[in-house]
């Protein structure tokens, strides 16, 4: 139907105003100053997104009911998707009221993002960058767009689309997929992104069958998009390099890099059907040259003079400026993260290095990211959402020159099955002085390998690993890992890093069996 020119004295009834879509809608049409009432069958207390209302005092809710003035009140009616794909009885009753129902297409069309859209994808570090970038634009007074929808995600179903339309001075979304083609597209575009960044792409999120520059190239639906706009990539990724030959890109482009020295050498299939050798400051990501002409070039802005503990470095500029930086937070990946953050920062939000640099520096990380959350039995405990084999042979390379003995409880079930999971075990194995497997495959893979005689000086099983299986994206129950948990409590250590999913879920369940 028409939405372009709703009364703007209109009222808009939204059914579901306690799930993502619902919620998301009526803030919007509020923030935008039409009238909204609004109605869930939950109560009050079991709202799961009532915290995200609160700043809408003038938003009348009916919660557990829908009276009748409900219908006859109303100008424009939004349910939820289901009912009315499924002509739910709610959705006849609207009908017969005569009352319009409009959609989330429909909503994106009455309302444009009205400021700055910077879309931030990659296989490792989106979070990161994400709320490190957010992080500095509140510290130089400018407000994001957030959905505040506790516990979500901000890169699931329509979330990113409709965010983009809340009130707020620049909006930073992650945009993440599943890596099935016009999955990122589907994602982006009703976005309207102004900006993208590239932080890497690696295969670590790949099931054993599927083709890695396939799942490149939905990573280039984001740079199809910024066609004659704004693109920040990282330099030191050569299948980034490969992608833009391919897509063609034409647009304001931005590089960053670090001088860094290589610590091991890998091999990444290029589009040119080779195999490209990468010279890896980490994993996936280094100097590199292929025949077809993809080879490693100086970016245009270069990290340099990096320090021992990984957080102090210099930024050269493509002026020749040297600005110097201290990070609140440490590791070669973080280095890459910021800069990315750092570059958007200045260029697209105008902030000063004075202001940035005090941000970044105030910045204490993304909670489950190398997060501390005790100590016991003598050892310092950690949580990380590390989950593929790239991710896992970051954080553990980070965190053995750091800490002089390291037990690392693997609470994955790899995203690749098996094999991703025998990655995961080989990566944590190269810096690990102990493995405790805490999810069933992890056990499973563990056990097989001291089967072959590996890593018979590290992996440490649990004398049983109980019953359960990976559910979605979580790869272990929460008895699994207190089982892995325990047994690693009595190993002697200097830090025990959880790793996975299951263990930033289950974190606190962890504290208390310290």
């Amino acid at each position: 139907m028409e939405v372009t020119n709703i009364d703007k004295d209109a009222v808009f009834g939204v059914i579901g105003v306690c799930g993502i879509n619902g919620n998301l809608i009526a803030r919007i049409l509020m923030d935008h100053g039409f009238k909204v009432q609004a109605n869930d069958m939950v109560n009050e207390e079991e709202c799961r997104f009532s915290n995200a209302l609160k700043d809408y005092p003038d938003m009348e809710i009916y919660y557990g009911q829908i009276p009748e003035t409900f219908f006859t009140t109303t100008d424009y009616m939004i349910l939820p998707t289901a009912l009315i794909e499924s002509k739910s009885k709610l959705y006849q009753k609207v009908v017969s009221y005569g009352v319009p129902v409009l959609t989330v297409e429909d909503i994106l069309e009455m309302f444009e993002p009205v400021h700055p859209v910077i879309c931030i994808t990659g296989t490792n570090g989106k979070t990161t960058t994400t709320n490190l970038l957010k992080h500095i634009a509140y510290w130089g007074n400018l407000k994001p767009c957030e959905h505040n929808l506790d516990g979500m995600q901000g890169n699931a179903a329509d979330i990113p689309s409709l965010q983009s339309r809340l009130n707020g001075d620049v909006n930073i979304l992650e945009t993440g997929t599943f890596g099935y083609k016009g999955s990122l597209t589907k994602l982006a575009k009703p976005c309207k992104p102004d900006v993208g960044l590239i932080t890497n792409i690696t295969p670590d999120h790949l099931s054993k069958d599927s083709d890695f520059l396939d799942y490149a190239r939905v990573k280039g639906e984001l740079v199809e998009l910024l066609n004659n706009k704004t693109l920040v990539i990282n330099n030191d990724d050569p299948t980034i390099k490969g992608l833009l030959n391919e897509v063609g890109f034409m647009g304001n482009l931005i590089s960053f890099g670090l001088d860094f020295k290589s610590t091991n050498t890998s091999s990444k299939k290029c589009f040119c059907g080779k195999e490209i050798e990468v010279d890896e400051f980490i994993a996936g990501v280094g100097t590199y040259n292929c025949s077809c002409g993809i080879e490693y070039t100086k970016p245009d802005y270069l990290v340099c003079n990096i320090n021992d503990t990984h957080d102090k470095f210099i930024l050269k500029t493509p002026n020749d400026e040297k600005i110097s930086f201290k990070l609140g937070i440490t590791g070669i990946h973080n280095i890459y993260n910021a800069t990315g953050a750092i570059i958007i920062a200045h260029e697209i939000l105008d902030l000063s290095y004075d202001v940035i640099r005090e941000a970044v520096l105030s910045f204490t990380g993304v909670k489950g990211r190398m997060e501390l959350i005790g100590e016991s039995h003598g050892k310092q405990i950690m949580v990380d959402y590390a989950h593929n084999p790239a991710g896992i042979s970051t954080i553990m390379k980070e965190l053995k020159s750091s800490y002089k003995t390291v037990i690392n409880v693997i609470t994955t079930s790899s995203e690749s099955g098996f094999d991703g999971d025998k990655q995961i075990l080989d990566c944590s194995a190269e810096y690990a002085d102990y493995i405790v497997p805490a999810s069933h495959n992890s056990y499973i893979c563990a056990k097989n390998a001291l089967d072959d005689g590996l890593y018979e000086d590290k992996i440490i099983l649990p004398e049983n690993m109980p019953e359960g299986d990976k559910e979605g994206t979580l790869g272990a129950t929460v008895n699994q890992v207190l089982c892995g948990f325990k047994k690693a409590l009595t190993i002697d250590a200097d830090l025990m890093v959880c790793t996975g999913e299951a263990a930033f879920k289950y974190k606190d369940i962890l504290k208390d069996n310290e």
